[in-house]
């Protein structure tokens, strides 16, 4: 397996957890992926935002690292990656308004390349109109952002992942072991265990 080129869409106040683990774990197993944020270039940061469930009526949110990118928005091309990931927190619902990123999610969906995103990552989907027929998940105050899409938005549990042909999407973070799971069939990644002989 040859490693993917992997664009990353992220902002200011995205979820701490769905930025830093896709970002190592797909680098881990021999991607190379590319983080922008609008308006930003490669070097600086954005601030990231850890959102928990601890009992209230929704996620609790609290500063979380800043993660520095590794790319400049402006001088990247879609046609240039293979795959695309979108994660949630605060970042999607601005993210969300600039053009040049619902020009970039197009070109993912009408490729049909991979296109992994989770939690409120969804709202960016909706927002390039690319939902029309597709299952999907997201957190589920995102749910309406789907129907209104044209999607079928399913509830499945936090820890799990849905896929409909190019997309995999989870409702938040507890998810990353699926989602991961099921976004590297689509990138052609295959993981082998292989067992160590012991010694008699």
């Amino acid at each position: 397996m040859s490693g993917k080129n992997i664009l990353m869409l992220v902002g200011d106040f995205v979820e701490d957890y769905e930025v830093m683990v896709p970002f190592q774990a797909l680098q881990m197993v021999g991607h190379r992926v590319h983080a922008v944020c609008p308006n930003k270039k490669a070097g600086e940061q954005v601030r990231t935002a850890v959102h928990d469930f601890e009992g209230d009526q929704t996620y609790s949110e609290k500063q979380g690292h800043n993660f520095t990118l590794n790319a400049t928005f402006d001088h990247i091309k879609a046609e240039d990656y293979e795959a695309l990931v979108i994660p949630g927190g605060r970042a999607p619902e601005y993210i969300r308004l600039n053009q040049a990123v619902i020009q970039i999610v197009q070109h993912f969906a009408n490729n049909n390349k991979p296109i992994a995103a989770i939690c409120h990552g969804a709202q960016v989907l909706a927002a390039a109109n690319v939902l029309q027929g597709k299952r999907c998940s997201a957190y589920p105050a995102c749910g309406p952002d789907v129907i209104n899409a044209g999607g079928e938005y399913v509830d499945i549990p936090v820890d799990q992942a849905l896929v409909d042909g190019n997309l995999v999407t989870a409702p938040a973070w507890p998810a990353h072991p699926n989602w991961l799971a099921q976004f590297l069939p689509l990138l052609g990644t295959k993981i082998e265990h292989l067992a160590l002989a012991t010694a008699q």
